[in-house]
Protein backbone atom coordinates (compact mmCIF):
# COMPACT_ATOMS: atom_id res chain seq x y z
CA UNK A 1 0.00 0.00 0.00
CA UNK A 2 2.76 2.45 0.97
CA UNK A 3 4.67 1.54 -2.19
CA UNK A 4 1.59 2.25 -4.30
CA UNK A 5 1.16 5.67 -2.72
CA UNK A 6 4.85 6.45 -3.35
CA UNK A 7 4.44 5.45 -7.01
CA UNK A 8 1.38 7.71 -7.32
CA UNK A 9 3.24 10.60 -5.68
CA UNK A 10 6.25 10.11 -7.98
CA UNK A 11 3.99 9.95 -11.06
CA UNK A 12 2.07 13.08 -10.08
CA UNK A 13 5.24 14.96 -9.15
CA UNK A 14 6.51 14.32 -12.66
CA UNK A 15 3.24 15.65 -14.13
CA UNK A 16 1.44 17.94 -11.65
CA UNK A 17 -1.15 18.96 -14.23
CA UNK A 18 -2.74 15.54 -13.70
CA UNK A 19 -3.02 16.27 -9.99
CA UNK A 20 -4.95 19.48 -10.64
CA UNK A 21 -7.12 17.72 -13.22
CA UNK A 22 -7.94 14.87 -10.83
CA UNK A 23 -8.69 17.32 -8.02
CA UNK A 24 -10.89 19.48 -10.24
CA UNK A 25 -12.87 16.58 -11.68
CA UNK A 26 -13.28 15.10 -8.20
CA UNK A 27 -14.53 18.42 -6.84
CA UNK A 28 -17.08 18.74 -9.63
CA UNK A 29 -18.20 15.14 -9.02
CA UNK A 30 -18.61 15.95 -5.32
CA UNK A 31 -20.63 19.07 -6.18
CA UNK A 32 -22.88 17.03 -8.48
CA UNK A 33 -23.41 14.30 -5.89
CA UNK A 34 -24.21 16.83 -3.17
CA UNK A 35 -26.40 19.17 -5.18
CA UNK A 36 -28.22 16.73 -7.43
CA UNK A 37 -28.09 13.21 -6.05
CA UNK A 38 -28.19 13.75 -2.27
CA UNK A 39 -30.78 16.52 -2.54
CA UNK A 40 -33.01 14.31 -4.69
CA UNK A 41 -32.66 11.36 -2.32
CA UNK A 42 -32.39 13.41 0.87
CA UNK A 43 -34.62 11.00 2.79
CA UNK A 44 -31.67 8.58 2.68
CA UNK A 45 -29.21 11.04 4.19
CA UNK A 46 -31.30 13.69 5.99
CA UNK A 47 -28.68 16.43 5.73
CA UNK A 48 -30.47 19.79 5.37
CA UNK A 49 -30.70 20.87 1.73
CA UNK A 50 -29.16 24.26 2.49
CA UNK A 51 -26.09 22.52 3.92
CA UNK A 52 -25.84 20.32 0.82
CA UNK A 53 -26.09 23.44 -1.33
CA UNK A 54 -23.32 25.24 0.59
CA UNK A 55 -21.05 22.20 0.46
CA UNK A 56 -21.64 21.86 -3.29
CA UNK A 57 -20.82 25.56 -3.82
CA UNK A 58 -17.54 25.11 -1.94
CA UNK A 59 -16.78 22.05 -4.08
CA UNK A 60 -17.47 24.03 -7.26
CA UNK A 61 -15.02 26.76 -6.18
CA UNK A 62 -12.38 24.13 -5.42
CA UNK A 63 -13.05 22.58 -8.83
CA UNK A 64 -12.74 25.92 -10.62
CA UNK A 65 -9.46 26.65 -8.83
CA UNK A 66 -8.01 23.25 -9.71
CA UNK A 67 -9.10 23.34 -13.35
CA UNK A 68 -7.77 26.89 -13.67
CA UNK A 69 -4.41 25.70 -12.30
CA UNK A 70 -4.55 22.75 -14.71
CA UNK A 71 -5.13 25.05 -17.69
CA UNK A 72 -2.91 28.02 -16.84
CA UNK A 73 0.07 26.96 -14.72
CA UNK A 74 3.30 26.20 -16.51
CA UNK A 75 5.71 26.19 -13.55
CA UNK A 76 6.02 27.06 -9.85
CA UNK A 77 3.40 24.46 -8.91
CA UNK A 78 4.25 24.16 -5.21
CA UNK A 79 2.28 27.07 -3.68
CA UNK A 80 -0.79 26.22 -5.74
CA UNK A 81 -0.65 22.55 -4.77
CA UNK A 82 -0.26 23.50 -1.11
CA UNK A 83 -3.24 25.88 -1.40
CA UNK A 84 -5.52 23.22 -2.88
CA UNK A 85 -4.39 20.71 -0.27
CA UNK A 86 -5.26 23.15 2.51
CA UNK A 87 -8.65 23.89 0.89
CA UNK A 88 -9.38 20.17 0.68
CA UNK A 89 -8.44 19.63 4.32
CA UNK A 90 -10.60 22.56 5.43
CA UNK A 91 -13.51 21.15 3.44
CA UNK A 92 -13.05 17.82 5.22
CA UNK A 93 -12.88 19.48 8.64
CA UNK A 94 -16.09 21.39 7.84
CA UNK A 95 -17.78 18.16 6.75
CA UNK A 96 -16.66 16.37 9.94
CA UNK A 97 -18.11 19.25 11.95
CA UNK A 98 -21.39 18.98 10.07
CA UNK A 99 -21.47 15.22 10.68
CA UNK A 100 -21.15 15.90 14.39
CA UNK A 101 -23.83 18.62 14.35
CA UNK A 102 -26.33 16.53 12.39
CA UNK A 103 -25.39 13.08 13.71
CA UNK A 104 -28.83 12.58 15.26
CA UNK A 105 -30.66 13.17 11.97
CA UNK A 106 -28.27 11.47 9.54
CA UNK A 107 -28.97 7.96 8.35
CA UNK A 108 -26.33 5.26 8.15
CA UNK A 109 -26.27 5.73 4.38
CA UNK A 110 -25.71 9.48 4.77
CA UNK A 111 -22.95 9.01 7.34
CA UNK A 112 -21.33 6.39 5.10
CA UNK A 113 -21.38 8.71 2.09
CA UNK A 114 -19.75 11.57 4.00
CA UNK A 115 -17.14 9.35 5.64
CA UNK A 116 -16.15 7.90 2.26
CA UNK A 117 -15.96 11.42 0.82
CA UNK A 118 -13.79 12.59 3.73
CA UNK A 119 -11.41 9.62 3.41
CA UNK A 120 -10.99 10.15 -0.34
CA UNK A 121 -10.46 13.90 -0.05
CA UNK A 122 -8.06 13.60 2.90
CA UNK A 123 -6.15 10.99 0.89
CA UNK A 124 -5.93 13.35 -2.05
CA UNK A 125 -4.84 16.21 0.22
CA UNK A 126 -2.10 13.98 1.66
CA UNK A 127 -0.87 13.11 -1.83
CA UNK A 128 -0.95 16.80 -2.80
CA UNK A 129 1.23 17.76 0.17
CA UNK A 130 3.66 14.93 -0.58
CA UNK A 131 3.92 16.08 -4.19
CA UNK A 132 4.58 19.65 -2.98
CA UNK A 133 7.26 18.30 -0.60
CA UNK A 134 8.78 16.37 -3.47
CA UNK A 135 8.98 19.58 -5.53
CA UNK A 136 10.57 21.47 -2.64
CA UNK A 137 13.03 18.63 -1.95
CA UNK A 138 14.04 18.38 -5.61
CA UNK A 139 14.48 22.16 -5.79
CA UNK A 140 16.63 22.13 -2.64
CA UNK A 141 18.68 19.15 -3.82
CA UNK A 142 19.14 20.69 -7.26
CA UNK A 143 20.18 24.00 -5.72
CA UNK A 144 22.66 22.26 -3.42
CA UNK A 145 23.97 20.29 -6.38
CA UNK A 146 24.53 23.50 -8.32
CA UNK A 147 26.39 25.07 -5.39
CA UNK A 148 28.61 22.00 -5.04
CA UNK A 149 29.36 21.76 -8.73
CA UNK A 150 30.12 25.49 -8.95
CA UNK A 151 32.42 25.29 -5.93
CA UNK A 152 34.41 22.45 -7.47
CA UNK A 153 34.91 24.33 -10.76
Amino acid sequence: MIRTVKIIIYHLASNPKKLFLADGLGAFLTAFLLFVVLRKFNEYSIMPETILTYLSIIAVFIGIYSITCFKLLKENWTPFIIAISIANRLYCILTIGLLLVYQNTLTILGITYFIIEIVIIFGLAYIELEVARSFKQNRINGHQYLKCSQASS
